[in-house]
């Protein structure tokens, strides 16, 4: 036998008992099982979709559409604090917002939405709509204002407010 086919001889034989080895400590005996990626077997990744939590129970409770937002402005006890932001509709109580943070989204329908009292936001920013014309109204902070039907006796259905502090 030649010197270059017993060192490839030798590293065979150590390869193969390399291997064995490796099985023996890795799970006890060799195995023809392939191997699963981890990341397949552990948990979902977590995705922040923006829809309002437990919008579902709001609808039923108080009759509020509440579909999504930034979390910065959120359904509030309308006698739970001053600074809120208070909307006044037809046939309905109050409905009261707070506001976390310094700016915020919701996208929302509330019904007959006729006057709105601010917050201490610079800027209140809503979208109304009625039939099929949209409505905007720019509100300064702490102010009481009507807006839609006060303002044109159409039903307006609130569908977004934005803030800015």
């Amino acid at each position: 036998m030649n010197s270059r086919n017993a060192w490839k001889r030798i590293l065979g034989t150590a390869t193969v008992a390399g291997a064995l080895a490796w099985a023996v400590l890795a799970g006890g005996q060799a195995s023809s099982a392939t191997a699963e990626p981890v990341a397949d077997a552990g948990p979902g990744y977590a995705i922040e979709d923006f829809n309002y939590p437990n919008a579902d129970k709001i609808l039923a409770e108080q009759g509020i559409v509440l579909k999504r937002g930034d979390g910065h402005i959120v359904l509030a006890d309308c006698g739970s604090e001053e600074n809120l932001l208070k909307f006044l509709a037809r046939d309905r109580a109050d409905v009261c917002f707070k506001v976390i943070g310094d700016e915020g989204y919701l996208t929302l329908e509330i019904k007959s939405v006729h006057g709105v009292r601010t917050d201490d936001s610079v800027k209140t920013h809503l979208t109304m709509t009625a039939e099929n014309d949209r409505v905007q109204y720019d509100i300064p902070a702490k102010t009481w204002e009507g807006v839609g039907e006060s303002v044109d006796g159409r039903e307006h259905v609130l569908v977004e407010i934005r803030v800015t502090k």
